[in-house]
């Protein structure tokens, strides 16, 4: 039987493609929160292939892929961060999302991680919720002259796996 959400490590050969992906999840999932400036400026931070190919590989990325299409990717950075999630817009509300996740806090907390925290988009702020992140702080990143807003965000992990989720309703996505 195939796993609803079959994940693997990111590869370099990836990264054009979810820089496509990331793309088009912000342009079509953030609008009602973010203004076209702002997710312009959000988007240029993977404008450079190359360096946003190294920050995948430098922190632990998985990549939901199904048929040879991406649906979604997330890094954990130093055990700690979830430095990125993004869900192809058509793959919103299937499940990606939480798969990416629910893999991440089993890896952190198997590694000795307590606690992971996420800067979380206006956008994926109750997914996040939702999933028991509690938020700890308000930010206004300035990216050259916008300004983007999030929150960070924080769980505390169980030994040996992830905390108990109250349900997840639907996926989002986050810088």
């Amino acid at each position: 039987m195939k796993p609803a959400h079959p994940l693997r490590p990111f590869l370099p050969a990836d990264t054009i493609r979810l820089q496509d992906l990331l793309g088009q999840s912000i342009e079509e999932l953030t609008g009602e929160d973010y203004d076209e400036e702002q997710r312009l400026a959000w988007m240029s931070g993977a404008a450079d292939a190359i360096a946003f190919a190294k920050r995948l590989g430098e922190n632990l990325t998985l990549i939901v892929e199904q048929d040879g299409e991406i649906e979604g990717f997330a890094s954990l950075k130093a055990n700690s961060e979830i430095d990125l999630l993004f869900v192809h817009p058509f793959s919103i509300r299937e499940g990606v999302g939480t798969a990416l996740i629910d893999a991440l806090e089993r890896i952190a907390a198997a590694r000795g991680a307590e606690k992971l925290t996420a800067d979380v988009s206006d956008t994926a702020y109750e997914f996040f919720l939702a999933r028991g992140y509690q938020p700890t702080r308000r930010n206004n990143i300035p990216i050259g002259d916008v300004w983007l807003a999030n929150t960070t965000m924080s769980k505390t992990l169980a030994k040996g796996g992830a905390a108990p989720t109250k349900g997840a309703p639907d996926d989002g996505e986050r810088s």
